[in-house]
């Protein structure tokens, strides 16, 4: 393998990033000019999305598949399938309608109603109880027809002074005859449970999707869209042709489409079923199992937690088997990928309803891990109050210290991800959502580990398509369009250095998914962000990869090649027991295990575990820590990687190993406060500063001893920095000429090297000077520039978008005023203070710089000089001046323009402190 810091520095970094490219069954030229822009903007590859297209599959359609196939040849790109006719993937296209009856989404449901004895010779119409609705009172008899099977039939005692289930069971299953059941009723209260298999269930939308529990089901979609596509393509298949991609599969059993809480125990809520169920819970809670069905819905205690185990434990599996593993098998079989994502919002990568019980389990069976970011799911700054998005409120907590975490440990983990995370970004944020968030939203991906990245999305569709925008070409009307290549540029690069290495982590958290199954559990981010709050980095790892690689040596715990310093466990109720049983053994090999808050204190299966329990209890190496106190308490145990100085909550750091190079990320995710720090790496030797958007490796001035550097960080709102340390550098220097180690990019692109590093922006080591006076101001929206109207004059920088001004108009100003200089022109800074949002300078008919996001600041070393200079800067906001979308309304709205105030300053070159 290559010198990967090397390649990057030569521009000869792979591809990262294949953005939805949506089809509306345009016209081939049409089609063909997106992906030009596509192209030009540093991509290279397409995810296809047939969502808007009006003839999937039919002549039409695979016209316009030729077409992008053709163009995807010519310019060397590549080409990835969405693998459904909509969204959620499972519909196959119409297919499922098709099918026979046995192969459609299956649930199992519940009717129940009280009875007093002793009552000799009753009976129940057990077929019309089955009926949603209090009409028609008639039976239909419609477990007979097909409609509902007849699971099981029990009646339960009830404690008569609170109404409670007690342990005293009678099946009744025997005793129903047509559609009725006959019993003699006891002395006392009893409920009785009808337990029913049907196709009748779950969300209406996806009522004609196939049933993910059942192999042959699956297969409907493979035979529908994957084979077909196979046919036409399969001399391009693992060249041209990448792979597909599932967007959102799951179980979707709730009523409510997009209910986040659906899981066992929800009343009324039918539960997913397929033809392979009665047998494997048959073989996990007994022949008797009919008996314990109704404890799905119905609580009792601890036999309620042993049912619902087993049960999710069954049907997560199932997924992972049939659907995911399935897919997964064949495209591997025939030299492509498959990727995608499931749904993983509020938590309900564990769950049901639009879930898919297990977020391991359920995307095993592909190529990369994957998640997704949409509909203001993370907002800078709210990481821990809930916000107020599309869809609902938002777990906060999820989203800004799970949802990536969890997408990346798999993607550590397991062998067959090889490293490799995608992430769904940018989508359905509205045209509030510029380049500036876009650069937030992608750092908080990167310093996790993300490392391929889906935008959402480009739309051929005529402006303005009011499909979940922002649509980042829209037909030339968006306005930052031309800087979007400066954003994946810096993306490829950075994804190019965290790639085919491997992750350094201190920690190891344990997914909650088994623990929220058996009881009382805490969710896997709480101790994730203590432990990201105080900067010791982690992966989230399942059960399953404990039981099945997971060994200690050296007192640390090593899974599928990676290792971690201890081992996390949220608080859980009860366990597996076979995991109960290895974190005993781990513990007896001297692995550290902070269980948080308390022990468990049963099993999962209700098997006794008392033996393990006791040996973690008694073990030196386990210990009990409260939530609050983990972080200091691992810091204390001298189980961390680096260390800063104070605490500061909003700086993120990632480490990523190669065998030449350690690569360290870090970023400010506060969107208001500037981290000023001294962080201490556990490195000794020369420290290298790589800048992303230069694409340039600038040797730091820092030392260390004893295998400790210590260095300072000065990182403003929405700033990351890139720390590299061992031989690769020193080799990139040698075989990168000194003209190349700086991209040869139109000066446009240009940013100052990493100067919040190496030199804290409020120290100014000569003169100062800020630029009061006329401003001349010109506009000009997307297709008019760079033909520039003049609007007027300004003697006060101000709000462009005040309703006195120009409130509606999403586009460019650009700013035009003369100064005098009296300062030396090395070393000098061009600081522009407030900006909305993406600025382009030129000094002296000169471009210097462009800035995404704050701090908009750049060097402009040798432009700036003595007396007179002419400044102009450039300004472009968003469309949502213009475009008033939905999306939008769930987001504050920020000014436009050039605020200011704009300053110069003259600098000493101070570097790193030591």
């Amino acid at each position: 393998m290559g010198n990967r810091l090397t390649e990057v520095l030569q521009g000869r970094e792979a591809n990262y990033i294949l953005p939805f490219l949506w089809q509306h069954g345009q016209e081939e030229a049409v089609i063909r000019e997106e992906i030009a822009r596509v192209h030009e903007s540093g991509i290279g590859a397409v995810c296809v999305e047939a969502r808007p297209h009006p003839d999937f599959l039919g002549p039409k359609w695979w016209q316009d598949m030729d077409v992008i196939m053709d163009e995807a040849r010519k310019r060397g790109m590549k080409v990835w399938l969405l693998d459904d006719d909509h969204f959620p993937t499972g519909h196959a296209a119409g297919r499922v309608k098709q099918a026979p009856e046995e192969l459609h989404r299956r649930f199992l449901g519940e009717r129940h109603m009280d009875t007093i004895g002793p009552a000799p010779g009753a009976s129940v119409l057990l077929d019309t109880l089955l009926l949603s609705g209090l009409r028609p009172t008639f039976s239909l008899r419609p477990y007979a027809s097909g409609k509902h099977q007849l699971v099981s039939v029990v009646a339960v005692r009830r404690n008569p002074s609170d109404g409670t289930l007690l342990e005293d069971c009678v099946d009744l299953s025997a005793n129903v005859q047509d559609g009725v059941l006959y019993w003699d009723i006891p002395d006392g209260y009893w409920r009785i449970f009808i337990i029913s298999e049907n196709k009748d269930g779950g969300s209406k939308p996806q009522e004609d999707y196939l049933n993910p529990l059942d192999r042959d089901s699956v297969r409907i979609l493979l035979d529908t869209v994957y084979e077909p596509v196979y046919a036409r393509y399969g001399a391009d298949f693992g060249q041209t042709f990448a792979g597909f991609f599932s967007d959102e599969p799951g179980f979707y059993n709730d009523p409510i489409t997009f209910q986040f809480d659906s899981k066992p125990g929800k009343p009324g809520v039918p539960l997913p079923w397929s033809r392979e169920m009665p047998a494997l819970l048959e073989q996990a809670l007994g022949k008797d199992y009919g008996k314990q069905l109704h404890l799905l819905w119905h609580d009792a205690g601890e036999a309620s937690n042993v049912v619902r185990y087993a049960y999710m434990n069954i049907v997560s599996r199932l997924y992972g088997e049939h659907f995911c593993g399935q897919i997964g098998e064949w495209c591997r079989a025939r030299g492509v990928e498959y990727i995608g994502h499931v749904l993983e919002d509020n938590n309900v990568h564990a769950r049901l309803g639009s879930g898919a019980g297990h977020f391991f389990r359920a995307l095993g069976g592909q190529d990369m891990s994957g998640l997704d970011v949409v509909l203001w799911q993370i907002v800078p700054g709210f990481d821990e109050l809930s916000y107020r998005q599309p869809t609902g409120v938002t777990d906060s907590e999820f989203y800004h210290y799970g949802l990536a975490k969890l997408g990346v440990s798999l993607g550590h983990l397991d062998p067959r991800k090889q490293g490799r995370t995608m992430a769904e970004v940018y989508g359905a944020y509205g045209w509030t959502e510029g380049l500036k968030l876009m650069k937030w939203l992608t750092d908080h991906m990167l310093v996790r580990g993300v490392n391929y990245f889906v935008p959402h999305a480009f739309s051929q569709k005529d402006f303005p398509d009011p499909d979940c925008p922002p649509h980042l070409y829209a037909g030339g009307q968006n306005p930052q369009y031309r800087y979007y290549k400066y954003l994946n540029r810096y993306m490829n690069r950075i994804s190019h250095l965290i790639s085919r290495g491997r992750h350094a982590a201190t920690a190891a958290v344990l997914y909650h998914a088994e623990a929220e199954w058996s009881g009382q559990a805490m969710l896997f981010q709480k101790p994730v962000k203590a432990l990201m709050q105080h900067q010791i980095d982690c992966d989230v790892v399942p059960a399953d990869y404990l039981l099945e690689s997971g060994h200690v040596a050296d007192g640390r715990l090593h899974v599928n090649g990676e290792n971690y310093q201890c081992l996390v466990i949220p608080y859980a109720e009860a366990l597996p027991a076979e995991l109960l049983q290895r974190l005993a053994g781990f513990a007896a090999q001297g692995l550290p295990i902070r269980f948080v808050e308390a022990l468990p204190v049963r099993s999962s299966e209700g098997i006794d575990v008392s033996a393990a329990l006791s040996a973690l209890s008694a073990s030196p190496h386990v210990e009990i820590t409260g939530l609050n106190h983990l972080a200091d308490a691992l810091i204390a145990d001298g189980i961390y990687e680096l260390r800063i100085e104070g605490y500061e909550p909003y700086l993120r750091n990632y480490h990523y190993v190669h065998t030449d190079l350690d690569v360290y990320m870090f970023f400010n995710e506060s969107p208001h406060w500037i981290i000023t720090t001294t962080v201490e790496l556990p490195v000794e030797g020369e420290l290298y500063v790589y800048d992303a958007f230069l694409n340039r490796l600038t040797a730091a001035n820092a030392a260390g001893q004893q295998g400790i550097t210590k260095t300072k960080l000065v990182l403003h709102p929405y700033e990351s920095i890139v720390l590299l340390h061992g031989p690769a550098c020193r080799d990139a220097a040698v075989k990168t000429q000194p003209a190349s180690v700086v991209e040869p990019l139109p000066a446009s692109v240009v940013e100052p090297p990493p100067a919040s590093v190496v030199v804290p922006p409020s120290v100014a080591a000569g003169p100062t000077l800020e630029i009061l006076g006329e401003w001349t101001v010109s506009t000009a929206d997307a297709l008019q520039y760079p033909q520039f109207k003049e609007w007027g004059k300004l003697n006060a920088l101000q709000n462009m978008s005040a309703p006195d001004v120009l409130p509606r108009f999403s586009g460019t100003f650009r700013y035009e005023t003369e100064f005098k200089w009296s300062g030396p022109s090395g070393s000098v800074l061009l600081e522009l203070g407030e900006v909305y949002e993406t600025a382009e300078v030129w000094l002296n008919g000169e471009q210097a710089g462009v800035k995404l996001c704050p701090p908009y600041r750049l060097e402009i070393d040798g432009l700036v000089q003595q007396g007179n200079n002419k400044l102009v800067i450039e300004v472009t906001n968003t469309l949502v001046k213009d475009q008033h979308d939905y999306l939008s309304a769930f987001a504050q709205q920020e000014p436009s323009g050039l605020m200011g105030p704009v300053r110069l300053s003259s600098r000493g070159d101070q570097g790193f402190i030591c």
